[in-house]
């Protein structure tokens, strides 16, 4: 039985202030001296970025759709070994989950498999009275989430404060703070939400110390770190990286794996992943380095926003020919999403790596949403046959949308095929999360070896 202290932070729907209150709550915690534990619920990439500002230690996904509810605690303790605190941000409404899935993969169920205490933050800026009625009907709609404290975000004056806690007087879930309207915390957005810390780094460390200073005027951190204290114990066991053989005398194989302001879309367990297979990871940035690292031997490149950057990756032609050169040797390539337009031969008319006889586009239409999906060929991330859950979250299209050998046939929700396997390259718009698919690492590393 282990027990770390943690808190979910909900709302009742997306736009509330989730992102704000957690991300200053979890930095007013570490500005107490406390290691704390970043964590989100569903498969969002952005958040995560603004928890590990804050918080001072990797942001990591709790997504029971794409790792399995069986692997939401052992992931959970393994992320938050030796911390004081865990704070736990939620996705979209309390209660959304994957659609027609009933309560799978929301933040209700991911609180349920952690038993841990969840704090509503309310946008209360159009509201009085009723914020009572709002509160007691998510307190009172599944008795297994425990819905123990609610934050009121956006609160106009000090009688509108009043106002509402009056009324939630009689609720029966405790008011934990009361944060005010403030036009001075910008945090960007564009096409796919937020824009990364890693394009915005020095803004970014401002934002999160003015929503830390926001958590600290507005909110009772002893009164809610008291609460993170009252979550039971877990009889999970910690989730670790299955470690893979290493031949006598064979170094580590390099795999490179994109990174920069280009290519922020990762998780962290990807990489612990990989090195406990054997490999040594060196990141690199298309952006600015001009060749892969030395001795690569499979290459790693993720999603992220190359139409933002294209004529950048346009300009470094060096690499872009060193990408080519070893996709057409044969090396084991895994892209994914932004990886995959990188790998195109162009992006809105700019010239790209060319590995791929597909040109990608900018659209108007936002695809998003979760998938599964069955492996239609052989490739260096999993056999044939074998089925995943991942998802679509992209505001681009390839033409063609799949090649010869497709990556994956989608069969749920709608059947098609998509990506491209060609040679030792897997390029696909689906995202996966690998401990959820336990052998794609060690697949990977594998082919990296052997190649």
């Amino acid at each position: 039985m282990v027990n770390v202290p943690r808190l979910v932070i909900a709302a009742p729907s997306s736009g509330s202030g989730k992102t704000t209150i957690a991300t200053g709550l979890m930095r007013a915690f570490a500005d107490a001296g406390l290691v704390v534990s970043p964590h989100k619920v569903g498969p969002d990439y952005i958040d995560p970025g603004y928890h590990a500002l804050a918080a001072g230690r990797p942001g990591r996904n709790l997504d029971a759709w794409l790792c399995g509810p069986e692997r939401i605690g052992p992931l959970f303790l393994h992320g938050a070994a030796g911390a004081d605190v865990a704070v736990v941000e939620g996705v979209m409404g309390l209660f959304d989950g994957a659609s027609g899935q009933g309560e799978l993969a929301s933040t209700a169920h991911v609180a349920k498999l952690l038993r841990a205490p969840v704090v509503l933050v309310v946008d209360a800026s159009a509201q009085s009275r009723s914020v009572a009625a709002l509160v007691h009907g998510f307190a009172s709609w599944d008795p297994e989430v425990r819905v123990a404290g609610v934050i009121l975000n956006k609160v106009g004056s000090d009688r509108h404060e009043e106002l509402l806690r009056e009324a939630l007087g009689g609720a029966g879930v405790p008011v934990l703070g009361a944060v005010r309207r403030a036009g001075t915390v910008h945090t960007p957005s564009r096409h796919l939400g937020l824009i990364p810390v890693a394009e915005r780094r020095k803004e970014a460390l401002d934002a999160v110390a003015e929503q830390a200073a926001r958590v600290r005027e507005g909110c009772d951190l002893e009164a809610l770190l008291a609460l993170a204290r009252s979550a039971p114990p877990l009889a999970d066991g910690s989730w670790a990286p299955a470690t893979g053989p290493q031949p006598a005398n064979d170094p580590r194989p390099v795999v490179a794996v994109a990174g920069g302001p280009a290519f922020t879309f990762t998780y962290t367990e990807h990489t612990e992943l990989l090195t406990a297979a054997g490999a040594e990871v060196v990141t690199f940035d298309p952006l600015r380095d001009e060749s892969l690292p030395d001795n690569t031997r499979a290459l790693v490149i993720g999603g992220g926003f190359p139409e933002v950057y294209a004529p950048e990756l346009t300009a470094n032609e060096p690499l872009r020919k060193a990408i080519r050169a070893l996709a057409e040797a044969g090396a084991p390539v895994a892209a994914e999403c932004a990886g995959l337009l990188y790998l195109c031969r162009s992006l809105d008319g700019k010239p790209m790596c060319g590995v791929l006889p597909a040109d990608a586009r900018m659209s108007e239409r936002l695809t998003l949403g979760y998938r599964e999906a069955v492996a239609l060929a052989d490739n260096p991330l999993a056999a044939a046959g074998t089925r995943v859950r991942g998802h679509e979250f992209h505001r681009t299209v390839t033409e063609p949308g799949a090649g010869a050998a497709p990556a994956w046939g989608v069969t749920h929700p709608a059947r098609r095929v998509e990506g491209f396997v060609q040679g030792g390259v897997h390029a696909s718009y689906l995202h996966t999360h690998w401990a959820g698919v336990p052998d794609a690492a060690a697949r990977l590393v594998a082919a990296a070896r052997q190649w």
